[in-house]
């Protein structure tokens, strides 16, 4: 079954975690049948998250073999048809997905490593094309993740900013309110938010802004979007708090105007 979301405004200052198991946390260490691509051989604590923007739902077809072939922990989805996504597949369970955009995120979580806590689902402040086309206004999944390997918990967002018809500023205090609002969710514990940032050039403002907050800005070498013959760019990438990214990779076309990319990062310590 689908976990339900809830839809918390910007301006709501309180925010509960919802679909909170309460399950018996397992022990920390190897688990059987996580091959050693998932798993770093020093540390033992290497994620393999996939970020995709499915253009307009185009793409859905290619998820289950993006993840399959990736060896994926978690894969986090933008531009879905909600009401159009499996509630699993193969080793992988739906966290949660947004339920008022027409085009919205979802996000899938490898059962076998992770425990799931909690999911929320927010708005941002909206822009004009938001107001007037009512593409979306929830931009931001946050999932709350036990990590069996680890013993650690940590925030993984799947993240999706206003379009280009909006101004660099407003996506700037759009990507940094949904890191204070995952913050909220879980206080102290180490974060990566990947997604479709609409952020195509000047990126060193954006960095140096979430950087006096404590966050990293990583992108892959190659540009990730193919929609324009003028415009290309990095517009899907990683931020992270408390996380060493080893790296993002941009992964071969498919069917949408987006290129995926696979972030592996490293930080959660080993108990």
């Amino acid at each position: 079954m689908r976990t339900a979301s809830v839809v918390v405004p910007i301006v709501v200052p309180v925010v509960v975690p919802v679909a909170v198991r309460g399950a018996q946390r397992a022990p920390a260490g190897n688990i059987e049948g996580l091959g050693s691509s998932l798993v770093d051989d020093k540390s033992g604590n290497t994620m393999r998250v996939v970020s995709y923007n499915l253009r307009e739902h185009t793409a859905k077809g290619e998820i289950q073999a993006l993840a399959e072939d990736n060896a994926v922990d978690v894969l986090c989805l933008q531009e879905a048809d909600t009401n159009d996504i499996p509630d699993s597949f193969g080793a992988y369970t739906l966290a949660a997905s947004t339920r008022n955009n027409r085009l919205g995120l979802a996000a899938y979580y490898r059962a076998e490593r992770f425990e799931l806590l909690g999911t929320q689902v927010y708005a941002l402040k909206k822009s004009m094309h938001d107001r007037v086309m009512s593409p979306a206004h929830e931009r931001l999944l946050a999932m709350h993740l036990h990590d069996r390997i680890s013993g650690q918990d940590v925030l993984i967002g799947s993240f999706h900013a206003a379009p280009l018809t909006a101004s660099n500023a407003l996506r700037k205090k759009q990507v940094e309110s949904a890191h204070g609002l995952m913050r909220a969710l879980a206080p102290g514990v180490p974060m990566l938010m990947v997604g479709d940032f609409n952020y195509p050039w000047f990126h060193l403002g954006l960095k140096k802004r979430i950087e006096r907050d404590g966050f990293t800005l990583t992108r892959s070498s190659t540009p990730t979007y193919l929609g324009y013959k003028y415009v290309k760019g990095h517009f899907d990438f990683a931020t992270s708090y408390d996380l060493v990214i080893e790296d993002v990779v941009t992964l071969p076309a498919g069917v949408s105007d987006h290129r995926p990319i696979l972030v592996r990062a490293q930080g959660l310590a080993t108990a």
